[in-house]
């Protein structure tokens, strides 16, 4: 097989980074106003978890259907999820402060509240990582899906602290390595994360009536 023929690994791969590339400049400039960065990335992962299943798909129109489709529920999870963050962050930063100013048990008691808000964070992540690609995946209600999405992530830890790493070592190659990175940014992250999530997905997805045909 010649090194350069479609049908090759390096050539699969140039496809997919290719791939990876127009996705990111589709999820981000579907994801501008903010609100629709919960529906930009279900479609991305919508995608990207096709071509890690080796299906055929129209890249564009697979997105585009997806970030319609899902639209209602996954713009509800995102600004759930868009409140719940800035809560956090906000209530630690204050705590933070407060504990700064305290001394004696005062401190001890704010050292102790930090702790949990830091806990309910490492919660938080580990929903945010998992809620859209479920979303793209598997039908249920809102609840569901923030429920199955912690559950998920905390049974598959491994595949969890993954893909958290590979958005940590894009975000930092792009600020400190080589800025013109984030020409793939988050189109990357989720086609490589989509590798280790789709056998997850599956698992969780799986209907043992429906595979035997009832």
């Amino acid at each position: 097989m010649s090194f350069f023929s479609y049908d090759s690994k390096f050539s699969q791969l140039m496809i997919k980074l290719s791939y990876s590339c127009w996705l990111n400049v589709l999820w981000f400039a579907c994801s501008i106003p903010i609100f629709t960065i919960g529906a930009s990335t279900t479609a991305l992962y919508s995608v990207t978890l096709k071509i890690a299943d080796d299906r055929e798909t129209n890249v564009t129109k697979q997105f585009f259907s997806d970030f319609k489709a899902n639209f209602a529920q996954a713009t509800r999870l995102w600004l759930i999820m868009l409140a719940a963050g800035f809560f956090l962050i906000a209530d630690l930063y204050v705590c933070y402060r407060i504990r700064d100013v305290s001394a004696g048990s005062a401190a001890v008691m704010w050292t102790l509240v930090m702790a949990f808000l830091i806990g309910a964070l490492v919660v938080y992540t580990i929903v945010l990582i998992h809620i859209f690609p479920l979303t793209a995946s598997v039908v249920n209600t809102d609840k569901e899906m923030i429920k199955n999405s912690f559950l998920i992530g905390t049974r598959y830890l491994f595949v969890t602290i993954t893909v958290f790493v590979i958005h940590v070592i894009m975000f930092l190659a792009v600020v400190f390595v080589f800025t013109p990175l984030v020409i793939f940014g988050e189109g990357l992250c989720a086609m490589i994360s989509s590798f280790f999530l789709l056998n997850v997905i599956r698992l969780c997805s799986y209907d043992p009536d429906e595979e035997n045909g009832k």
